[in-house]
């Protein structure tokens, strides 16, 4: 089988992405697995960590260069670059970064994507029109063929957890009201089909968190389990998909239930990403599921407070990475 590198778009310049990236080809520069950065060329190299970066025309020469040096896709900035100080002038560099990364996923000239975090204020500033990468990515995929029910759903995963978001980035107050049976089926169904063709499991079983303290406690503490909750279990059910709960959030996530489920889809944010940081804060990772191409990205932000003090961890990038490059040989297979 003919071994294509990932494409790495590069993030908010201002970020820690140039730091994280220059270290995690300083870790996986001999065993791979190999990536190509779309980014500006002279910023990553000036990023530290020893890097040599080596400017490219495409992956196959990126195959040949990473061993010895980080090659890029040369995409340059169009104005100075301060750590730690995003600006909307760079949102076109970071937008294009991104366009060209999903573009050569989807030509099949690189096996998947893997983004550094973007800041959205800057870009939002620019006009850009979409809540994060996640839906970007979406539009930017909406013409391609894709096999079975289509995302974007959004995965959090470390160690051997992994959530889903039925709601992503809501204010708390909102999320009740952007809950629908429609919307945990969609997010059950990807997530199912997620776990057979992405991540091996032969038979997925889901577990769906409840919304209220202690699942509503049968209509006391809220109705959304029996209005919306339960009722999305049942059609899922009824479409083959094994399911329990609605449950009690406090009881989903210690060592004994995560053995229980594959995967657990959540109603909002922090009540995924809170159990996944715990378990590992520093090396989990976002997944976009239900897209045609291969997605994953740090489960972090840019870190413009340390940003060019040389202090950014990269192990999520690398995790995030890794698990980019076993999804697509699955993919493959």
């Amino acid at each position: 089988m003919k071994t294509t590198p990932l494409a790495l778009s590069a993030g908010d310049p201002a970020g820690i992405g140039a730091e994280i990236i220059a270290k995690a080809w300083a870790a996986l520069r001999w065993e791979g697995p190999p990536f190509m950065v779309v980014g500006d060329a002279r910023l990553l190299a000036s990023a530290g960590s020893g890097v040599k970066v080596k400017t490219v025309t495409g992956p196959s020469e990126a195959l040949d260069v990473f061993p010895t040096a980080l090659p890029v896709l040369d995409t340059p900035l169009l104005s100075p670059v301060i750590a730690g100080q995003p600006s909307s002038t760079h949102a076109a560099q970071i937008i294009r970064c991104i366009e060209t990364g999903a573009g050569l996923a989807l030509s099949g000239a690189v096996s998947g994507l893997v983004t550094a975090p973007i800041a959205k204020a800057p870009l939002y500033d620019a006009g850009f029109a979409f809540p994060g990468h996640t839906e970007f990515l979406a539009e930017l995929t909406a013409g391609a063929p894709h096999e079975g029910v289509r995302g974007p759903v959004m995965m959090l995963t470390a160690g051997n957890l992994r959530a889903t978001l039925v709601t992503i980035h809501k204010a708390l107050n909102d999320v009740s009201a952007a809950l629908s049976v429609e919307a945990i089926v969609t997010a059950g169904m990807v997530t199912s089909q997620a776990l057979k063709r992405d991540f091996g499991v032969a038979r997925p079983r889901l577990a769906l968190a409840a919304l209220n303290p202690h699942a509503g406690e049968g209509g006391a503490l809220g109705r959304e389990e029996i209005e919306i909750i339960e009722p999305a279990a049942r059609v899922l059910r009824d479409l083959g998909v094994e399911v329990m709960g609605p449950a009690p959030a406090d009881t989903l996530f210690h060592a004994e239930a995560r053995a229980r489920y594959d995967a657990v889809l959540c109603m909002y944010h922090d009540q995924a990403l809170i159990p996944v940081k715990m378990l590992d804060f520093w090396g989990g990772v976002n997944v976009t599921l239900g897209l045609p191409i291969v997605r994953t990205s740090p489960d972090h932000g840019t870190g413009f407070d340390i940003a060019g003090r040389g202090l950014a961890r990269a192990d999520s990038l690398i995790a995030a990475i890794r698990l980019a490059a076993q999804i697509a040989a699955r993919r493959a297979a």
